[in-house]
């Protein structure tokens, strides 16, 4: 198992990405700490993975809130010497914020996601990376999407959002290489297995005047270069390689999940 005895807190738990990595992490042998905002999500992911066996706990966090963060992860450690793994997955609803031109975004949709998903990453970032310096070792994996680097219209907030998510993994990369800890972005494309997703296609789709998100889908998979975008497991997959010893090698880096729709 890659991540045996391994201890992993996932920020954002109860969605498509948190969950689908949740669980990868769980069947690869890790202890899972689920935080995220809605009891209901994240119940349903424990059951599924003790179900399969795992070993997992959740709790409700609202990670742009210092406090909040701060005293979940103290309740994790009176439970466990150490966390191996932070990665946060945590996202915000897509309505209001994407499928509008920047000229007709307010400042406040504007700067919604920029707020919340930078603040989001700093904060969980932050402790687990205190902590983690004092075992000089620790993995921090953070999450973005194509628009950090590519030019796409109607996306708002979140492609300067994703930027600076990416450029904080660097910063933080090169403070935390001489501890031993390594952070890692992973950037895929669009999932179209995620309800955020299919929002945002619905929404896209609308501005574009075509008939269903289905159309608008297409037409991103039809310009990449497998001709298809990347499934929640391909995530999950990706996330647990980079979380384990087997990438010990890997810091400071976009891993690019994106079927080719970005070639590096």
């Amino acid at each position: 198992m890659l991540l045996q005895n391994k201890k992993a807190i996932i920020y954002g738990a109860g969605g498509a990405i948190g969950s689908a990595v949740a669980r990868e992490f769980a069947r690869e042998g890790a202890k899972v700490f689920l935080a995220g905002h809605s009891i209901n999500s994240l119940e349903k992911v424990v059951a599924e993975i003790i179900a399969a066996g795992g070993v997992a706990d959740i709790a409700l966090v609202d990670a742009t809130n210092e406090h909040s963060v701060n005293k979940h992860f103290r309740s994790v450690l009176e439970k466990e010497a150490r966390i191996d793994i932070s990665f946060n997955a945590t996202g915000i609803h897509q309505d209001g914020v994407q499928g509008i031109p920047l000229v007709e975004l307010s400042p406040e949709s504007f700067t919604l996601p920029i707020m919340s998903y930078s603040t989001s990453h700093f904060l969980t970032a932050k402790v687990a990376a205190r902590h983690m310096i004092e075992h000089n070792a620790g993995v921090i994996i953070t999450l973005t999407a194509t628009p950090s680097s590519a030019a796409a219209p109607l996306v708002g907030g979140m492609a300067p959002a994703w930027a600076a998510i990416e450029a904080f993994t660097r910063t933080l990369a090169v403070e935390l290489g001489q501890f031993g800890i390594r952070v890692v972005c992973l950037r895929p494309d669009a999932i179209p297995e995620s309800d955020t997703i299919t929002e945002v296609f619905g929404l896209h789709a609308k501005a574009a005047g075509m008939e269903s998100h289905i159309e608008f889908q297409s037409l991103m998979e039809s310009r990449t270069l497998l001709k298809r975008l990347p499934t929640l497991m391909e995530v999950a997959n990706t996330a647990t390689f980079i979380a384990s010893d087997h990438a010990s090698a890997i810091t400071g880096t976009v891993i690019n999940l994106s079927c080719g729709s970005i070639v590096d």
